[in-house]
C-alpha cells in the first residue's frame, strides 16, 4: 500500500534529520538517506493527494537545536535538489531551460560541494553582527559568539566602504588533519569519536563555551552573497565570489566558470579522484546558473533552488578480508551478524568491522572466514559489505549462523517475516540491557549519565534487571560501584528522579515497542491520552490511525495483550512517571480556519510557502499538495499553475495572499510587523 509506505518513509528520514541536526548523531548514511527522499519524492508525486504537511518533502532542512536564540532567514537558506549521474544532471538542465523562454545566454559555475555546516553571516557597515545556522532553512540558531572563533571568518571586512547590510553564506568545516587530532584526544579522554568532519562541525558550532569551538579550528568557505543595491554590479556568481575575496573571505580556489554541461562533466570527472588529495573532505560538486538575472526568474521550489544542483560522487569503496564473523543481540532480541574485518582505509577513516544485516543476506554472499570483500562506507558512516571477489575466495563452508544465543544460551527464533532472527529470552543481559538504555536515550527518558558501561555495570552488580529497577536505586548501593562516587551518584539519581517529569509520549518511545518510533509514539500519545487507553485498546483502534501501518498497529496491540507490559505500567505509575498527556487548556477565540483544507498555488509576495503553511496550520488549517472537491481554498499567488484551472472548473474559493493574511489577522506588511 502506498499510504504506509509514505509512513514509514516519512518516520525513517525525521528520525534520520532529527538525529542529524538535533541530535548530533547519524543514525543512517547520506547515500541511504537520498536514496529514501527520493523514494519519498517519486511516490509523492505519483500520488499528490498523499502528501502531508509534515512529509520530509515540505521542509527545507532539520529542526534547530535547543539552546540558542532563533533566528529568521530572508531568503530562506535552502538545501539544494541532488543528481547522482550524468543524465540526471541533464535533465535538470532541461528543467530549468522549459521554464525561460525563449532561451538566453548563459553559463555555469561549478564548485566542490564541502561536507560541512552551513551559516549565514550578517554584516553592518563591515562589521560581523551575526552568524547563524542554517536549521531548518526558514529558522537557524544565533552562534555568533562560536563563529567568531573561526579565523577565517572575517570580524570586519577589508578595503574602504563596506555596503550598510549585507549577508555572507558558506559552509564551515573541520580540515582531515584537525577531525583526526580530535579524534584522538577524545579516545585518550574516553570519549567516543565523531563519526566523520561534518558530525565533528556541527558538534562544535553547537557548544556553549566559544573557548572550546577556539580550540577545535575551524574553517569556512565562502559561497554566495546577498544584499541591497549595493550590489546590482555584481551581476554573476563569479563577480560575487570575487568581491568576497576581496573582502577578505576564504574562497574555495578550485572554483571554475564552465561554459556547458560538457565543461561541468570534466570538472566533476577530474575531482572525482582529485578530491582524495584535498585536505577536506567533499562529496560531490555543485552546479549553479552563473547570471544572477537568471537565477532571480527561475526561483525556488518549497524546497531547493531551481538554478543549483548538487551532483554527488558515488560512495567510496575498498576491499579487505573478513578476519571474524560476531553476532550482536539488540534490545528487542534482534540477532545481528557483524563482520570483524582487516582494517582498511576508507573514506578518511579507517574501518574494522562491517554490519551484515541479517542471516538472509549473510546467506545470499555465501561469507566466510577468509573471504575478500568488497566494503562501502555510504555517508563516511555505516561500513557495510557490498559484495565478495569470488576468485579469492579460500577453501571451506560458508559461515552458519548459531542456533542459540551467545549471551544467554537459549535457542534463537527466527520470525514469520523470515527477515530477522531473535533471542526471545526475557531475561537475555543484551535484551535487558538494550531496553535500559533505550530508555535512558535522549529521545525518551533522556537520563544523563547512563550509558553501556554504566549499564552493564549496574546489571553486573544485580542493581538493576529492569528500567523499573532505576527509579529503586540509592546513593548508597551506587557509591559503593567503582567509579562512582558520591557526588556522580547523587547526580545520575538526580537525573533518574528528573525523568519522572517527561511527557507520556517520550515515555511511550522509551518503552521500546516494537516499531514504534518518535512519530508514532506522538501519534499514539494524542489517541490515547493516558497508559489505561492503550492497553485497552482494540487492533482496529489501532489501525484507525492515520499514519499508523498493519505492522505496527499488531505491535503494539500484542504489547498491551501481554500481563508483563501491564504489570511493567503499573510499577512505572506506582514510582511516579507520567502515564497520562497533561490537560491543555482551551483555546480561545476558535481558530479561524479549523478544520479547514487549503492548497497554494504560485509565488506569494511577503511569504514563503514554509512561511504561509505556518501560519495555516497554526490558525487550524491544513495544506496540502493537490486540490479536490473537499478544498475550501487555494491561495494564489504570481505566476500560478494549473491548480488556478482545476479550482475554477471544481469550484473551489480563491484567496489572493492579502485575503489570506485578512482572514488570519495579519497585516500586509508580514507577521512580525515588518
Amino acid at each position: 500500500m502506498p499510504v504506509n509506505r509514505l509512513q514509514e518513509l516519512r518516520t525513517l528520514l525525521q528520525q534520520a534529520s532529527h538525529a542529524y541536526y538535533v541530535l548530533d548523531s547519524p543514525i543512517m548514511e547520506d547515500s541511504v538517506y537520498d536514496q529514501l527522499f527520493r523514494e519519498l519524492l517519486e511516490l509523492e508525486a505519483i500520488h499528490p493527494e498523499l502528501i502531508t504537511p509534515d512529509s520530509p518533502s515540505q521542509r527545507v532542512g532539520g529542526k534547530p537545536a535547543a539552546g540558542f536564540t532563533s533566528v529568521t532567514h530572508s531568503p530562506p537558506l535552502y538545501s539544494l535538489e541532488n543528481a547522482f549521474d550524468l543524465e540526471e544532471l541533464a535533465a535538470w538542465q532541461g528543467r530549468w531551460q522549459r521554464v525561460l523562454t525563449p532561451q538566453v545566454p548563459f553559463d555555469y559555475v561549478a564548485e566542490l560541494k564541502i561536507d560541512g555546516i552551513s551559516l549565514a553571516l550578517t554584516y553592518q557597515e563591515g562589521l560581523l553582527v551575526r552568524a547563524a545556522t542554517r536549521g531548518d532553512g526558514v529558522t537557524g540558531e544565533d552562534i555568533t559568539a562560536n563563529v567568531r572563533t573561526i579565523p577565517s571568518v572575517p570580524l570586519r571586512l577589508l578595503g574602504p566602504h563596506p555596503p550598510g547590510l549585507l549577508e555572507v553564506r558558506g559552509e564551515a568545516f573541520l580540515a582531515w588533519d584537525r577531525f583526526h587530532t580530535l579524534n584522538r584526544e577524545r579516545q585518550a579522554r574516553g570519549e567516543l569519536p565523531f563519526a566523520n568532519p561534518r558530525n565533528a562541525t556541527a558538534g562544535t558550532l553547537r557548544q556553549l563555551d566559544p573557548q572550546v569551538v577556539a580550540q577545535r579550528q575551524l574553517d569556512f568557505f565562502a559561497y554566495t552573497l546577498h544584499g541591497g543595491p549595493a550590489l546590482e554590479d555584481l551581476a554573476t556568481q563569479w563577480q560575487r565570489l570575487q568581491q568576497l575575496g576581496s573582502w577578505g573571505f576564504r574562497v574555495n580556489p578550485h572554483t571554475q566558470v564552465c561554459r556547458d554541461l560538457g565543461a561541468v562533466q570534466v570538472y566533476w570527472d577530474y575531482w572525482r579522484t582529485a578530491r582524495r588529495a584535498l585536505p577536506y573532505l567533499t562529496d560531490g560538486v555543485v552546479v549553479k546558473l552563473n547570471q544572477l538575472d537568471l537565477q532571480d526568474q527561475l526561483g525556488f521550489t518549497h524546497r531547493t533552488p531551481r538554478w543549483a544542483i548538487a551532483l554527488k560522487y558515488p560512495p567510496d569503496e575498498a576491499a579487505t578480508v573478513v578476519e571474524q564473523i560476531l553476532v550482536q543481540v539488540g534490545r528487542t532480541g534482534a540477532v545481528t551478524p557483524v563482520a570483524q574485518l582487516t582494517p582498511v582505509a576508507l573514506a578518511g577513516t579507517v574501518v574494522a568491522r562491517a554490519t551484515l544485516h541479517n542471516a538472509d543476506r549473510v546467506q545470499e554472499l555465501g561469507l566466510r572466514v577468509g573471504d575478500t570483500v568488497v566494503v562501502r562506507k555510504a555517508g563516511e558512516v555505516i561500513p557495510e559489505i557490498v559484495r565478495v571477489v569470488e576468485q579469492l575466495r579460500p577453501q571451506g563452508p560458508p559461515w552458519q549462523f548459531p542456533t542459540r544465543c551467545p549471551l544467554c544460551g537459549q535457542p534463537l527464533v527466527r520470525t514469520v517475516q523470515a527477515a530477522a532472527i531473535r533471542c526471545v529470552n526475557p531475561h537475555c543481559p543484551a535484551i535487558g540491557q538494550g531496553q535500559i538504555l533505550h530508555w535512558a536515550s535522549r529521545a525518551a527518558l533522556n537520563i544523563q549519565g547512563l550509558g553501556e558501561k554504566r549499564v552493564a555495570q549496574l546489571w553486573e552488580q544485580g542493581l538493576v534487571c529492569s528500567i523499573v529497577d532505576l527509579y529503586d536505586l540509592t546513593g548508597e548501593g551506587l557509591a559503593a560501584l567503582p567509579g562512582l562516587g558520591d557526588k556522580s551518584a547523587a547526580n545520575l539519581l538526580a537525573e533518574i528522579a528528573a525523568s519522572k517529569q517527561q511527557p507520556w509520549p517520550r515515555v511511550l518511545y522509551g518503552l521500546g515497542i516494537r516499531h514504534v518510533g518518535v512519530t508514532v509514539a506522538v501519534l499514539l500519545a494524542e489517541r490515547f491520552g493516558a497508559a489505561e487507553s492503550l492497553l485497552t485498546a482494540s487492533l482496529e483502534d489501532l489501525s484507525a490511525i492515520p499514519g499508523i501501518g498493519p505492522e505496527t498497529a499488531q505491535s503494539v496491540w500484542e504489547w498491551g495483550q501481554a500481563p508483563a507490559s501491564q504489570i511493567l505500567l503499573g510499577e512505572l505509575q506506582n514510582r511516579g512517571l507520567t502515564l497520562a498527556n497533561t490537560p491543555r487548556a482551551p483555546i480561545t477565540p476558535p481558530q479561524p480556519l479549523q478544520g479547514k483544507v487549503l492548497v497554494i498555488t504560485g509565488t506569494l509576495e511577503h511569504l514563503t510557502r514554509p512561511q504561509a503553511q505556518a501560519l495555516i496550520q497554526a490558525a487550524g488549517g491544513r495544506v496540502v499538495g493537490s486540490l479536490s472537491r473537499r478544498t475550501d481554498y487555494l491561495v494564489v499567488g504570481s505566476s500560478p499553475g494549473s491548480k488556478l484551472q482545476a479550482a475554477e472548473k471544481l469550484g473551489v474559493p480563491q484567496l489572493s495572499e492579502a485575503s489570506l493574511r485578512q482572514l488570519l489577522g495579519q497585516s500586509e506588511t508580514g507577521s512580525d510587523g515588518r
